[in-house]
């Protein structure tokens, strides 16, 4: 059997399949998607368990030796004896434990945001692209306005009013977000409120909340899911830029952002592992959820297939 052959029968098989089971085989085909889904899947189990595999807790004063700030990484701790591998930052925190307690705040927050604005998003989208008239040129012109203003910009002055807090990060991402989903959702909605389905449900007598929900929404969650995921890591990078600015996560609570911001005070003293360690983890974490972002919108995108 040549390549070509090998090819169409895979192609038959696939089709054969359900679309979601589809969707995984041809997921699975690309390693490295797999390796970014791997390592993602290994970010959340660690900051998920943090508080139960770290040494410390970072933003506990009580656990804290200011005779162990600024150590290089493999410094060990002469009176519990514990080795801090990368170091320890300025206030005596074992970097590993702020790392992990770092990455919950962070994943809690771009997931958290992205789930809600998707919600929001998808739901006026779907509502502009079935209501139409003015509901859709209304809606529409506010979205246009939201994507036209620079987001990082934005999210400083809705942050100087609403002030630091995780919440506050969370509700900025929200607001800033839903404009993505909603320009998607409606236009996709708009293409499959046109077909012969859709004809057919309403000469059915079928309301038009049940059209919506159950026959368009389903048809309109390839792309969002694709917008979804990568709209995470672009969360994640947000709240990691306004908390260096100072202006995310208040200092009481661990954030990556933060603890690059804490470190830079001290690059020029060559204590580089403050800043670099939570860099490379934040780096990390946004290019598995790119990888796994990047092959989904290839496999959910039929014109983008092979």
């Amino acid at each position: 059997m040549n390549a070509v052959q090998k090819v169409l029968t895979t192609r038959v098989c696939l089709q054969a399949q359900s679309p979601w089971r589809r969707v995984a085989v041809e997921f699975m085909n690309s390693p490295t998607a797999v390796v970014g889904l791997l390592v993602l899947l290994a970010i959340v189990l660690v900051a998920v368990l943090a508080p139960w595999i770290v040494v410390q807790n970072p933003y506990d004063l009580m656990q804290l030796n200011v005779l162990d700030a600024r150590l290089a990484p493999g410094s060990a701790n002469m009176d519990s004896g514990y080795t801090y591998w990368l170091g320890t930052d300025g206030q005596g925190r074992d970097l590993v434990s702020a790392i992990l307690y770092g990455l919950r705040i962070s994943l809690w927050v771009g997931i958290g945001s992205a789930l809600i604005a998707a919600l929001i998003g998808t739901l006026l989208g779907l509502v502009s692209a079935y209501a139409g008239g003015w509901v859709d040129a209304l809606l529409m012109r506010l979205v246009d306005l939201l994507l036209s203003f620079p987001v990082i910009l934005m999210a400083l002055m809705i942050l100087a009013w609403l002030g630091k807090g995780v919440g506050n990060v969370m509700l900025t991402l929200v607001l800033l977000e839903w404009a993505y989903y909603a320009r998607t959702a409606r236009g996709q909605a708009l293409t499959e409120s046109r077909r012969e389905y859709v004809d057919a449900a309403r000469g059915q007598g079928i309301g038009p909340w049940r059209i919506v929900v159950g026959h368009i929404l389903p048809n309109c969650l390839p792309p969002l899911i694709v917008i979804g995921a990568l709209q995470i890591a672009r969360a994640i990078t947000l709240e990691a830029t306004l908390s260096f600015l100072g202006l995310g996560v208040p200092v009481t609570e661990p954030s990556l952002g933060l603890l690059i911001a804490n470190g830079f005070q001290y690059m020029l003293s060559n204590e580089y592992w403050i800043s670099l360690f939570p860099g490379l983890a934040l780096l990390i974490t946004i290019v598995a959820i790119n990888l796994v972002g990047d092959r989904l919108r290839d496999v959910l995108n039929p014109r983008l297939q092979r």
